[in-house]
């Protein structure tokens, strides 16, 4: 998912709850999920990737928690700045150095 999630945390929260009380009143899981989605603006596909995640978030199902991708994220974007920085260095230490194997004039 790119940039800022179109749902808040609140409204996905709120779809997987509904999904879970209501599940006894439909034939099957994904009849709820079919039925639920709509009610949000999303597809069947995209409730079944909240009720998922959040499963893997409350240690029902193994995977990645949402907190541990977000630290994952900004970890990797630390990374790639320290790499950037230290591309900047190594060309300030190259100009340098050839700035000072260059005979003075006087």
């Amino acid at each position: 998912m790119a940039g800022t999630p179109r749902h808040s945390v609140e409204v996905r929260q709120r779809a997987v709850r509904l999904v879970q009380d209501h599940r006894d009143e439909y034939p099957s899981w994904w009849a709820t999920v079919c039925s639920i989605a709509p009610k949000f603006g999303v597809t069947p596909e995209t409730l079944r990737k909240w009720i998922r995640q959040a499963e893997v978030d409350h240690g029902a199902r193994p995977g990645i928690t949402t907190e541990e991708s977000a630290e994952l994220k900004r970890l990797k974007r630390e990374v790639a700045e320290l790499k950037r920085a230290n591309q900047i260095l190594r060309s300030a230490a190259t100009f340098f150095a050839a700035e000072l194997d260059r005979p003075t004039q006087r």
